[in-house]
């Protein structure tokens, strides 16, 4: 994604950061996994107070804080903890995906972005309503529940925010 966002096609480098790159991730995995694909990343999404939010991404990047994303994200090895490098995705589809959503959200605000991912009866809106009522450990958001809702996404994708910037950090919501 942070690749993508650098090439000079796009006229000029797409300034990505942690909150943004979040949202961009979670509607690739998302298209990813509405077009029958199966997941486009491990691990899973969590309901945060500014949207999805994937806890491992979320730490890599944890560094940045509200600034531009600059440095690569490290990968450790389960059984010795050596760094290690993570893989580029080298599958065309996958990289044409990354690259639509680049292109399509990418120069959007991150407080835009965040009324994307906020969209009523979204995956992250059926999350957070089921834990007013029940609990929900983590504030996980299933894929099933991403391919079941994530047609939702589907608004208007206006550069303007509606709610605003949001602060500068993503933090759990709660």
């Amino acid at each position: 994604m942070l690749d993508e966002a650098a090439n000079p096609r796009y006229g000029a480098e797409i300034r990505i950061t942690n909150l943004a790159l979040q949202k961009l991730l979670y509607f690739a995995h998302g298209i990813h996994l509405k077009r029958g694909n199966g997941p486009l990343v491990s691990g899973y999404f969590e309901a945060w107070q500014y949207g999805p939010v994937h806890p491992a991404v979320y730490r890599a990047f944890k560094a940045s804080g509200s600034n531009v994303i600059t440095m690569r994200a490290a990968g450790r090895d389960p059984l010795t903890g050596q760094a290690r490098e993570l893989v580029t995705p080298t599958d065309p589809e996958v990289r044409e995906l990354i690259a639509e959503v680049v292109w399509r959200y990418g120069k959007m605000s991150p407080g835009r972005l965040v009324d994307l991912s906020h969209a009523k009866g979204s995956p992250w809106d059926v999350v957070v309503d089921k834990s007013r009522t029940s609990v929900a450990f983590g504030m996980r958001i299933p894929d099933n529940v991403i391919i079941d809702r994530f047609q939702h996404h589907k608004v208007s994708v206006g550069a303007n925010p509606r709610a605003g910037e949001p602060p500068s950090d993503d933090t759990p919501f709660a």
